[in-house]
Order: C-alpha cells, then sequence, then structure tokens
C-alpha cells in the first residue's frame, strides 16, 4: 500500500542516557503506525551541528524536516501537525 511511504517522519534527536527521551517515546507509542521515527544521536562526530544547537534542549522533535517541539511532547500540537500531513497526502 503506497501509504506507508507517505507517513511523516518524526525526528528525534536523542543522546545516551536521555530519560524524557525515553518518557517521549512512551507517550507517542499509541501513534507509532502513522509515523516513522527517526532518532538522530547529537553526540556521535557527524552530529556535531545538531549537538551545538540542541545539547541542552533534548529530546528535541522535528516532523518531515521541520521543528516541533523540544523538552517533552505536546500531544494535541503533534497530533494536530500529523493530521494536517495526513490531510495533504491523501
Amino acid at each position: 500500500c503506497s501509504a506507508s511511504t507517505n507517513k511523516p517522519v518524526l525526528t528525534l534527536f536523542t543522546k545516551k542516557p536521555c530519560p524524557l527521551c525515553d518518557e517521549a517515546k512512551e507517550v507517542l507509542e499509541p501513534y507509532k503506525r502513522r509515523f516513522i521515527l527517526q532518532e538522530v544521536d547529537i553526540t556521535l562526530p557527524e552530529n556535531s551541528a545538531w549537538y551545538d544547537k540542541y545539547k541542552y534542549d533534548i529530546p528535541v522533535f522535528h516532523l518531515n524536516g521541520k521543528f516541533l517541539m523540544k523538552h517533552q511532547v505536546d500531544i494535541q500540537k503533534f497530533e494536530d501537525q500529523l493530521m494536517k500531513l495526513e490531510l495533504q497526502n491523501d
């Protein structure tokens, strides 16, 4: 089914350990069939630009490459944005 290829990509900027990131992933669990989760470890050398930007803010989420939220999941905002993207893809 072609819908699966159009799933929005949720990027999680994270590092280990990150209890807040684990918490955020739990909150997002019920939605996981509706997006693709991509995790970016900001401590990796190739991600140093993200590290400089987000080292005090993780978890940080981007949806389809656009900044969405940080520190914790704003489920209302996430749902709204996810819905918008899903409607665009229909």
